[in-house]
Order: structure tokens, then sequence, then C-alpha cells
């Protein structure tokens, strides 16, 4: 279908809900919320589950890889799945494989059966942001699409935020078990609310039932894809990139298989992945800049914790506080931005918001060193969250716009699929930055730290003299003090890949600011209609 057309019909309205529309988006942001969390929260707690299950770290990491492989090969086809037995029982169905395949993690007594749950626990994660998404989408009219995604962008933003936090916490005090099996409550409410409170649209429940053709070709070329890919940026920077000949032949595997995907389902009459709908412009820039805010956010998350574990010391209690700062501004921020949809047409906010995260970043680069504060750190993270808030929502809102009701699913799905991808690539992409950049700057700075620089001989005499003034003797003293010199040296090359990697990120946000010019203009009282004039 040409999903071009700026005057679109916009499809057969969704009935709307005999349960008022906020309580059904509290339900379904729950379930998305407990899918969301599990994304990060087992990530602090792989040390614990390799000690207990007997296992090394690195072969520990398959329990997130795992995970986000199934997840990610099941988000772009959620909608058509949604499509074919019904969207409300597909979003249940999934409800019950997460907090089944939960319980069963919790349970697991080795280390191949723990990934063999966390693929299933993916699968069924795979479903539930895009559902909830794509059921608030039908749930709302048009006009209040945006304060729907506030709500739902605070799951979304939040939850990788309070995870790692969580996740520690709930390691240290009890046992790495626990993180599984606290979704067991959170499930079996979010099971029976939804079974309760939603209803299936109009046009979904003509359509279930209907004789489909199911699409083997473009699944195998989707697994084959996104499983290398996904598999290639989580283990890359262990395997040395494409020194590895594992990681070329992955590399080699997702292009083609991605490739061949996007050829197949294009003109495929009963494609499993609605590519066509990136014919639409808005629909193809607010998935660019989807991908580019996963990238974004997930990097600037997992850098700046780093960066005050490893230069400045904190412990990961004390990081996680410092992301929590954020995570509070944005809980107001989020339906604030919602409102402002109502009365600004989302192209403007887009634009406003990546100019916050690029200034943000630019802020980051100009005033990071080894010397910041605890509430200096907050202040910095709070800054980049503020152009957070104004980029999800009106992100979200302007893929749909222009696009029949009828393809929220779909919609819902590729967006999330983008933005999980996005977060992939952006964590795979900081650690290999970091990396590199520390060790051009290490070889930079150590090629004039050499004894005939007079600054580094006086740094070197003025620690000898301190040592030996406690009592060390002189040739100990002196090893010291090239021993602290080096260490130095060695934070400040750290503290200069972290200045670098930041500037990336401005540059990336700036050119994302200059994307939103693109987009279409909606009606801010239709919505979901492209404005006049």
């Amino acid at each position: 279908m040409g999903a071009s057309a700026e005057a679109m019909p916009l499809g057969p309205a969704a009935a709307r809900p005999a349960t008022n529309p906020w309580l059904i988006a509290v339900v379904v942001a729950m379930a998305a919320f407990m899918e969301v969390l599990d994304t990060s929260i087992a990530n602090v707690a792989l040390p614990h589950i390799a000690g207990n299950l007997g296992v090394t770290t690195d072969d520990s990491t398959w329990v997130l890889t795992s995970y986000l492989v199934s997840n990610a090969i099941v988000l772009p086809i959620s909608g058509w799945i949604a499509g074919v037995i019904g969207r409300k029982r597909f979003f249940m169905i999934c409800i019950v494989l997460f907090t089944i395949s939960s319980m069963l993690c919790g349970f697991a007594l080795s280390l191949p059966m723990l990934i063999v749950f966390r693929i299933i626990q993916g699968a069924g994660g795979g479903g539930l942001q895009p559902m909830a998404q794509a059921i608030l989408a039908d749930t709302f009219p048009p006009e209040k699409r945006g304060l729907a995604f506030g709500l739902y962008g605070i799951t979304a933003v939040l939850a990788p935020t309070i995870g790692p936090t969580l996740g520690g916490w709930i390691t240290d005090n009890y046992t790495w078990r626990w993180i599984f099996y606290i979704n067991l409550p959170v499930g079996i409410l979010a099971l029976y609310l939804v079974y309760l409170l939603v209803q299936e649209p109009p046009y979904l429940q003509q359509r279930r039932g209907s004789a489909v053709k199911f699409d083997y070709i473009g699944v195998a070329l989707l697994s084959l894809g996104v499983g290398s890919l996904q598999v290639m940026l989580d283990k890359g920077q262990d395997d040395d990139w494409f020194g590895s000949h594992f990681i070329t032949t992955l590399a080699v595997l997702a292009f083609v298989g991605l490739v061949s995907l996007v050829i197949w389902e294009w003109f495929n009459k009963s494609p499993i992945i609605e590519v066509r709908l990136f014919k639409n412009v808005n629909f193809l820039a607010s998935n660019m800049m989807m991908f580019f805010l996963g990238v974004i956010y997930f990097a600037s998350l997992v850098m700046l914790p780093l960066f005050l574990q490893v230069v400045l010391g904190y412990t990961a209690q004390n990081s996680g506080l410092v992301l929590s700062a954020s995570g509070f501004v944005l809980l107001f921020e989020l339906p604030l931005v919602g409102k402002l949809t109502t009365m600004i047409p989302a192209k403007y906010l887009t634009a406003f918001g990546w100019l916050l995260m690029s200034s943000s970043m630019f802020f980051t680069v100009t005033h990071l060193d080894a010397l910041i504060s605890f509430s200096f750190a907050s202040s910095m993270r709070i800054f980049q969250g503020l152009g957070l808030g104004f980029l999800f929502v009106p992100i979200t809102l302007a893929a749909y716009v222009g696009l029949p009701a009828e393809k929220s699913n779909s919609i819902s799905g590729i967006v999330n699929f983008m933005r999980n991808m996005g977060s992939s690539v952006g964590t795979s992409m900081v650690t290999t930055l970091l990396a590199q950049r520390a060790q051009v700057h290490q070889a930079y700075l150590a090629a004039h730290t050499t004894p005939g620089e007079p600054s580094f001989q006086q740094r070197v005499q003025s620690l000898t003299h301190y040592f030996a003034a406690a009592g060390t003797d002189s040739v100990t003293a002196l090893h010291r003090a090239y021993g602290v010199v080096y260490q130095q040296l060695i934070g400040e090359a750290t503290t200069l890949a972290y200045i670098d990697t930041f500037m990336v990120l401005a540059i990336a946000a700036a050119i994302m600011f200059v994307l939103s010019f693109f987009l279409k203009k909606n009606d801010t009282r239709g919505g979901g209609e492209v404005a006049a004039g």
C-alpha cells in the first residue's frame, strides 16, 4: 500500500472504550514498564549469576544477549501477529509468557536453562511495548494521543534509569533470582486488568479469523538479520570487532539478511513487516529520529555511571542515584510535554527537544572533569534528561501522522523496534569509542610525559619527597611517585575519551535538530492529520 499520501483517511475510528481511558493507560503502561525494566535490571546481577551457576562472567552475558535477540525479532512482527489473532489476545499471551518465563528464570539451575527461559521471556516481552502503545493510540482520540504517550513515555525512559539501581539493591540484599520473581505479582495483576478493561477495536474484530498467509521467508530473514546484528553488537567489543572471524561472519549475515528482508517485504503482497510504511515521509523521519534517540539516550545512560565509577570511584548505588535525579524530573516533564502536543505541532517540540539534547551534550563536553561533585553530576544528568522529555512523546506522535488507524499495530511495532536497535547500537558504540579514544589519548600523553619534561620531573620529585617524608625509603618513594603519575595519566586519558564521545553525541543530536524540520506539521486539533499550510 502507498502510505505517503498526506490526505490519507484515518480509517475506521476505534470505538471509545466503556472504561475510563486513563485507567486503561495505567494498566497497559504497567505491563510495558515491567518489560522495559527487565531489559536493564539483570545487567548488574551478571557477576552474581555467574558465581552461583558456576560459569565465567563472559559466559553469563548470554543471559542479556539471548533476551535481546528474541525481543528484537518479535518487536517488528508484533503488529502482524496482533492482526491475525487479535491485539488483546496477543497482549495477554505476551503477559503470560513473560510472567511464567520470569518465574522459570528464577528457578533456573544452570546457565543453558536460564538462557532458554530468557529467550522465551524476550519473545513475550517483545509484544508488550508495541501493543501497549497501539492500545493507547486507539483508546484515545488523535488530539489526546500526546497526553497518553506522555504516560507511556514514563515507562519507556524511566525504567532503564532505575533498572540497574533496583537490580543492584535486590541482588545485594536478597539474591539475583528475585530480579525475576518480582515480575510475578505485577504480571498477574496486569493480566487480570487487561482482560477486564481492554477492548478490541472494531477493525481488528473484523479482520481476526480471516485467512492469512504466513510469511515464512520474511520471518527467516528477520531472524537471521536481526539475530546476527544483535549478537554482533553485544559481543563485538569483547571479540575485537572485525578482527574476529565470528564477528565478521555475523556482520555479513546481518547485512544480507536485513537487505533481503526489506526487498522481500516490499514486494510481498502479505508482508509480516509493512516496510512500505516508510514511503510516508513523517514515518521515515520519525523512525530515524527514534533510532538516534535510542542511540543517544542509552549511550549517555551507560557513559555517565561508568565515568563516575571508573574515574571518580563512585559506588554503583551512588552512580545510580545520579541517574535517578533526571528520572524524577521526567515524571513531571513527560505529562507536561503531552499537554503541549495539544497546542504546539510535534515538529516544533521535536526540534526544541533536539536543541536541548545537543546543548546538554555540549555542556557536558565543556564541564566534564575528574573534579565534578555529586550535585553537579546530578545537574548535568537532569539537563540531559530535559531534552529527552521533549523528544519521546512528539516523535512517537509524529510517526502516526497521515497514516490510517488500522496501521497503529504495525506503526508501534516498528517504532519500538527502531528505538531498541538504537539502544543496542548506542551501547556498543560508546564502549568501543571509549576504549579506542582512551588508547589514543594515553599514547599522546605518554609521548609528552618523558624524563626530559620539566613539569614531569617536578611532579615526580614532589611526590617522591612527599612519600619519603611519610617514612618510605627513597627507592620505594620514587617508584610510588611514578605509579601515581601513571595513574593520573590514565585518568586524564580516560576523561578525554569520555569528552570525545559526548561530543559525538552532541553532533548527532544537532543533525537530528535539522532533520526535525522535515517533519510534516500535524493538526493539533485532529492529532493524526497533516495540518493545512
